[in-house]
């Protein structure tokens, strides 16, 4: 059981697909079963709100950090904002399709449960949210 779990919640899957753990393996490894163990003794946790995407033809990477807005500078009339970038991911592309495929089941069930996410600030705004 507890290596069901661990399955589940590695690789970025977190439970979030539809399919059970058994056939998501056998689908990526032709296996039938597959035991994942998950080390976590390395693991450092860090905040972004904010990411930068780039690519080759054979590596995805994901730049995170932190959206920051510095003090302005005398005479400087046109806003700022620092993206400061703390961590870097470089993966695969079918770990990236994974990954998108993941986190786009794991807003659908957030956005069942608490209502549509807004990306315009403007209308977040009106919306008193």
């Amino acid at each position: 059981m507890a290596a069901k779990e661990d399955a589940q919640n590695a690789g970025g899957a977190d439970g979030a697909s539809e399919k059970p753990i058994e056939e998501q393996a056998k689908e990526q490894t032709g296996q039938q079963q597959v035991r994942l163990r998950v080390d976590e003794r390395n693991m450092k946790t860090t905040y972004a709100n904010a990411f930068r995407t780039n690519g080759t033809a054979e590596e995805v990477m994901l730049d995170f950090g932190l959206n920051l807005i510095p003090q302005p500078q005398q005479g400087q009339t046109q806003p700022e904002i620092l993206f400061q970038i703390n961590d870097r991911v470089i993966m695969n592309y079918l770990s990236a399709k994974r990954l998108a495929i993941t986190l786009s089941q794991l807003i659908r069930r957030h956005e069942e449960q608490f209502g549509e996410l807004e990306l315009d600030v403007a209308k977040r705004r009106t919306q008193g949210g």
